[in-house]
């Protein structure tokens, strides 16, 4: 590396991590989450290298040859537009601060997410779930553990991460709605179904005759003290099997997606869904509209007072 090099490698490093730092104290985000835009903005900086230019002298056309390379290179569609997601963000905060004059990415359109739904489970497919869920185990314990799991996700469509890490004070009281602590810190109450009381209600008792030390509402002898992510999604493929539903087609976050389609189906609005799943913004929760906008025509087609009868 030349020694002109060197300086803008240096000080290209340095801005990245005061971004992630001020996306750390300022928007929450997860330590995930910046560690991804901490790999694409250091890509990007070492394509700007390679190409003689920098963080601070790259124009909109250069930005938009480095989504060009990335597209020959043959990433994907997702990749490319997280890509350029934290390189408008990246940009946003320089301008913001102060090191640039402009924003370069501001007008830049990318070439945005493809937005798939994954095959819903149907009403009686879930409820044949948790039905077995009731027999899969190697004890009463671990079958009402694994019963009061699958009530809970069905019911708050919480994600797996949020379920398995519960802690047990979250449940004491026979709470109407549990404190759920997701993505970036950020907490949301859910509501509680009849049945998910009654079952979270019956785990307390057997699971503090086991594990009355632990802190966590779903403990293990693992090294995070609580049911893994990994072993549900083990658990949750055997209760497949035995509720005769295809396990190719049962996830934890297809539990999730069953969770807001039958809700919008049944009469819930987007806004409503967006609370309950923790989506931070309602795009992200715009994956379901296929559900409203079926509800919405069936309803002009027979509600409107102009609609035809069929009278044939």
């Amino acid at each position: 590396m030349s020694g002109s090099a060197a300086p803008d490698a240096i000080r290209a490093a340095l801005s990245i991590d005061a971004f992630l730092e001020a996306q750390a104290a300022e928007l929450g985000a997860a330590h995930n989450t910046r560690l991804a835009y901490a790999r694409d903005l250091r890509h990007f900086a070492d394509w700007l290298d390679e190409h003689g230019s920098s963080f601070a002298t790259a124009q909109r056309d250069t930005i938009e040859s480095y989504l060009i390379d990335c597209d020959r290179l043959g990433l994907s569609r997702a990749t490319r537009a997280r890509r350029l997601s934290a390189i408008r963000q990246f940009y946003r905060f320089a301008f913001e601060e102060g090191w640039r004059g402009e924003n370069p990415a501001i007008q830049i359109r990318g070439p945005g997410r493809q937005k798939r739904l994954p095959q819903t489970l149907s009403e009686d497919e879930v409820g044949r779930l948790i039905a077995a869920a009731s027999d899969t185990g190697r004890g009463p314990a671990e079958r009402l553990r694994n019963a009061c799991l699958m009530e809970l996700l069905y019911a708050t469509g919480m994600r797996v991460s949020e379920l398995v890490g519960l802690p047990v004070a979250a449940a004491r009281g026979d709470p109407r709605m549990l404190l759920v602590r997701g993505k970036g810190g950020r907490e949301r109450m859910v509501p509680l179904t009849e049945d998910a009381r009654a079952r979270l209600g019956e785990w307390l008792v057997l699971r503090d005759e086991a594990h009355s030390a632990s802190r966590h509402l779903f403990p293990s002898r693992g090294a995070a003290g609580h049911l893994s992510r990994h072993r549900f999604y083990l658990l949750i493929k055997q209760i497949a099997l035995n509720a005769g539903v295809d396990p190719a087609r049962v996830t934890p976050h297809g539990l999730r997606h069953a969770f807001a389609t039958h809700l919008l189906a049944n009469g819930a609005d987007l806004r409503s869904i967006q609370t309950l799943l923790g989506h931070a913004d309602v795009a992200t929760t715009e994956i379901y509209t296929h559900v409203l906008e079926a509800r919405l025509r069936d309803l002009v087609l027979t509600r409107h007072p102009l609609a035809r009868e069929d009278t044939a």
